[in-house]
């Protein structure tokens, strides 16, 4: 089973974000654009587990203590960089809560020896990736412009300030991720309170 933990998004935002991804969808047609319905806020990727795994998970998240998170989003980037673009997402705005958020997630699966982030978190919600190549958010030897994603930057410089609403997140959840041609499908297995 590939999984992640994550926030989930509330509909009147999913709804605003499809919106406007309608509306530049146009200006990058071979980016691969991430359906509305799977949007959500990765706190960790973790990757193949075993189903026999997913109980000490379970388990190890259950004990993740952390407040509710106030969460807005607005703004936009590319990662690495807008000039070689392979990841197209909007920004999050939460203050320390979500880091720390993060930071209790990692590491109550460190403490299952599922390996601890190697990057800082950086919250963001991916709308799309760029056509051909790696999704990755890294720098990759080789990066050069990405016309898939150039249009869309340049239409987006015109645009007013992005902001598509704020939540507060009382829980996180535990999810599988199937792949698929049609893109990745996402089940949520479990879901922890915060508190």
């Amino acid at each position: 089973m590939r999984i992640f933990i994550a926030l989930d998004i509330p509909d009147d935002i999913r709804e605003r974000i499809a919106r406007f991804m309608e509306g530049v969808r146009g200006f990058a047609p071979d980016a691969r654009w991430v359906r509305p319905e799977s949007l959500h806020v990765t706190l960790k990727f973790i990757g193949e587990k075993a189903q026999e795994d997913i109980e000490q998970i379970n388990e190890a998240l259950r004990n993740v203590r952390a407040n509710p998170v106030d969460v807005d989003f607005r703004g936009y980037g590319f990662f690495p960089s807008a000039k070689a673009a392979r990841v197209f997402w909007i920004g999050i705005e939460a203050g320390p809560k979500v880091f720390n958020l993060a930071a209790a997630v990692d590491e109550a699966m460190a403490s299952i020896d599922i390996p601890k982030e190697e990057h800082a978190f950086s919250p963001h919600l991916t709308l799309a990736r760029g056509a051909g190549g790696s999704g990755s958010p890294r720098r990759r030897k080789g990066d050069g412009p990405n016309r898939s994603l150039q249009r869309l930057h340049e239409k987006l410089l015109a645009m007013p300030a992005l902001e598509f609403g704020t939540m507060t997140a009382c829980e996180f959840a535990l999810y599988q991720s199937q792949l698929s041609r049609g893109g990745s499908r996402y089940t949520k297995l479990s879901s922890f309170a915060l508190r």
